[in-house]
């Protein structure tokens, strides 16, 4: 069993390098171009969900009417990509607090090891335990690692009403959070 672990976390950690060696898209400020897959969710509402975070409080889809949220699906905790995406939603974090946004990290990983990873980064955003897949599944996210499972790196950009406006099915770890940041600034000019 454990040399499965320890195999199923190598998996995760190539998965993680193989996107870190991704280029970088140039940032402008046209709008996405959506393709079949960020279609299905571009507009529809949020799904409604309930989890915990890594200081065991609650979070609901409900309590953050009114803001923007950012939803965003990591594989693994303390692995190489997920701790560099994490460094840069945190790096940007205050901009993000000021556009009116709030940012969710989200994993399959349970509430201990969520508390680890935001300890050791100093994280000042929630990281939300999806332990029973409820928001991964709604979302389509979960990825089969042989017998593990994963959330896939993607995520989800929901206006003040709960819509969902942007899907990004492809995440540049060095980039992404300073792309979400951006696509805010751009959707809230008049």
């Amino acid at each position: 069993m454990k040399i499965l672990n320890v195999f199923s976390i190598s998996l995760v950690c190539s998965s993680a390098l193989m996107t870190l060696s991704m280029p970088t898209q140039a940032q402008d400020s046209s709008p996405i171009q959506f393709d079949d897959k960020q279609k299905q969710w571009v507009g529809r509402p949020a799904p409604q969900f309930k989890l915990q975070d890594q200081s065991q409080k609650w979070h609901e889809l409900k309590q953050y009417k009114g803001q923007w949220m950012v939803l965003y699906f990591y594989p693994k905790d303390d692995s190489p990509g997920c701790t560099q995406e994490a460094n840069q939603f945190k790096a940007l974090y205050p901009a993000f607090k000021k556009s009116n946004a709030v940012v969710f990290g989200v994993s399959l990983d349970d509430v201990q090891s969520h508390q680890k990873f935001s300890q050791k980064l100093g994280l000042p955003f929630p990281l939300l335990s999806d332990q029973q897949h409820q928001l991964a599944n709604q979302l389509g996210v979960v990825r089969n690692l042989g017998v593990m499972k994963v959330a896939k790196r993607e995520s989800f950009l929901i206006d003040p009403n709960g819509t969902i406006v942007y899907h990004y099915s492809s995440v540049n770890t060095q980039s992404h959070a300073a792309e979400v940041l951006n696509d805010i600034q751009q959707l809230k000019k008049p």
